[in-house]
C-alpha cells in the first residue's frame, strides 16, 4: 500500500530572502521576522521548514521561535503531523514592521590567530544564544486567552488599564522587577508563566539554601565532583525571567544572593566556584510571589526596596462563573471573601479551590465537593465556612469522611 504523498504548502507571500550567510539577529528579532511570514499569511498552515525557507534560516531556530509565539497566544498550532503553524489576530503585532532580506557576507582574508592560553576554569561562561534567550520588544497588546507552558489557557486581567501579561511584559523590558502579593490560589504563578513561558522558576521555603539559587558540586559517575549552576546562574546566562515563589519564605540571608543582579552590576560571584563571576545577559529579569497569610512568610525592607512595582493579586470570581463553577460555589467563596475583609475569618477559597470544586463536582457529586470546601478551612473558621455553605446550598454538609467498612453481600 503506498502512502498518499501530502499536498503542496500554499505558497508564501513574503518574498524570500536571498542565499548566502544570514546577518546574526538580536534578541527578539527572528521571532518578529517569523511572525511577519504568518501574518501575511493569515490562514495558511505554514511548517517551520516552509518559514525557514523563506527567512533563510535554521529550521531549528525558526522552530523555536514558532513555539514561543504560539506559547504567547500570538500564534496557533495548525496541526502535529507534520507540524505546521497558523497567525491569530494577535500575530500582527508581535511582527517585524518589515523584514529585509539578510545581504551575502563578503569573505574576509583569514589571518592566522595568536595563540593564548587556555581560559582557568572559572571563567564567566558567555551568554548562549538560542530561542529561550529572548527580550520581548515594545510588547503588543494582548486581546485573548494565553496559552500557558502546561497547555491551559490564561485569561488576562486588567492592570493599570492595560492586560496584565502586557504589564509585566513591558515591565520587564524596561527592567522593572515586580513583586505579585495575594493569597495562594489567586494565579500569581498563572499569569507570571502566561506573560513570561520561558521563565526558570524557583520554589522558595525555609529550607531554601543559597546552593538552589547559584548551584553547587554533585559526584559524577566515575567519581569526580564537578559543579552544577543552579536557576539563578542559568536564567543570567539565557537572559530569562527568573520567578521566585513564595519568595518571603526564603531566609534574607539567602535570598540576598540575587540582588547583585537584579541592580546596577547585574553580576554574582559565586564564591562556592572559585570566585566565579556570572554577568547577566539581555533580558534577564527577576519577578517574584508573596503570600502574606502564610506563616513564615516575611518582606523585609531589603526584598522590598529591589521590587519598584509591587501588585496586589486577588481571586477573579467573574472568571469562576466564565469557566462554569458551580454559581452557588462562587456565592459561598464571594461572601467569605467580603467576611475575610472585615477580619471576620481568615480563610476564603481562591479561583484555584473553585476550579477544584468544579472537577470534585464532576467526579463525586455537589454535595461532596461542597463538604469538601468545608473541610480544607482552617479548623477556626470551619464553623463560620459551614454556615455560609449550608445557606448558599440549602442544606447541611460535612466534611468528607470515610465510612464504614464495605461488607460484600453473601
Amino acid at each position: 500500500m503506498t502512502t498518499p504523498t501530502p499536498p503542496a504548502p500554499a505558497p508564501i507571500t513574503t518574498p524570500p530572502a536571498p542565499s548566502g550567510t544570514p546577518k546574526r539577529l538580536g534578541n527578539g528579532e527572528l521571532r518578529a521576522m517569523v511572525a511577519k511570514v504568518l501574518a501575511d499569511n493569515t490562514g495558511t498552515d505554514l511548517t517551520p521548514r516552509n518559514i525557514a525557507h523563506t527567512l533563510n534560516r535554521s529550521s531549528g531556530a525558526v522552530g523555536n521561535a514558532c513555539k514561543v509565539l504560539a506559547d504567547r497566544g500570538e500564534a496557533e498550532v495548525a496541526s502535529t503531523t507534520p507540524l505546521a503553524y497558523r497567525a491569530t489576530a494577535t500575530t500582527a503585532s508581535a511582527a517585524a514592521p518589515t523584514i529585509t532580506p539578510a545581504p551575502p557576507r563578503t569573505p574576509r582574508p583569514k589571518t592566522p590567530k595568536p595563540t593564548t592560553p587556555s581560559a582557568p576554569a572559572t571563567a564567566p561562561t558567555p551568554a548562549r544564544s538560542g530561542a529561550r534567550r529572548s527580550v520581548v520588544g515594545s510588547a503588543g497588546v494582548v486581546t485573548g486567552p494565553v496559552k500557558r507552558p502546561n497547555g491551559m489557557d490564561y485569561h488576562p486581567r486588567l492592570l493599570s488599564g492595560m492586560p496584565d501579561v502586557t504589564a509585566l511584559r513591558r515591565l520587564r523590558d524596561a527592567g522593572v522587577a515586580a513583586l505579585l502579593y495575594g493569597p495562594p490560589g489567586t494565579g500569581k504563578t498563572s499569569v507570571v508563566e502566561a506573560a513570561f513561558p520561558d521563565c526558570i522558576t524557583v520554589q522558595g521555603d525555609g529550607d531554601t539554601v543559597v546552593a538552589d539559587f547559584v548551584g553547587d558540586y554533585t559526584k559524577t559517575p566515575d567519581g569526580e565532583f564537578v559543579f552544577v549552576h543552579g536557576p539563578l546562574v542559568r536564567a543570567m546566562r539565557d537572559g530569562v525571567p527568573l520567578f521566585i515563589d513564595d519568595a518571603t519564605l526564603i531566609p534574607p540571608t539567602v535570598l540576598a544572593v540575587v540582588y547583585p543582579a537584579m541592580d546596577g552590576r547585574r553580576q554574582i560571584v559565586i564564591k562556592a566556584n572559585g570566585g566565579e563571576v556570572v554577568d547577566a545577559a539581555p533580558g534577564f529579569y527577576v519577578v517574584a510571589g508573596h503570600n502574606p497569610g502564610v506563616h513564615g512568610a516575611v518582606l523585609t525592607d531589603a526584598l522590598s526596596s529591589r521590587f519598584s512595582v509591587q501588585v496586589q493579586v486577588s481571586s477573579d470570581y467573574d472568571l469562576a462563573d466564565q469557566l462554569g463553577v458551580d454559581k452557588k460555589a462562587v456565592r459561598v467563596a464571594r461572601n467569605l471573601a467580603t467576611r475575610q475583609e472585615r477580619g471576620e475569618v481568615g480563610w476564603a477559597p481562591q479561583l484555584r479551590e473553585l476550579l477544584a470544586f468544579k472537577k470534585i463536582a464532576a467526579v463525586l457529586g455537589t454535595d461532596a465537593a461542597a463538604g469538601n470546601l468545608v473541610g480544607i478551612a482552617p479548623e477556626e473558621d470551619r464553623a463560620t465556612v459551614a454556615a455560609v455553605v449550608r445557606d448558599a446550598f440549602g442544606r447541611t454538609v460535612t466534611p468528607l469522611a470515610l465510612g464504614a467498612r464495605i461488607t460484600p453481600k453473601p
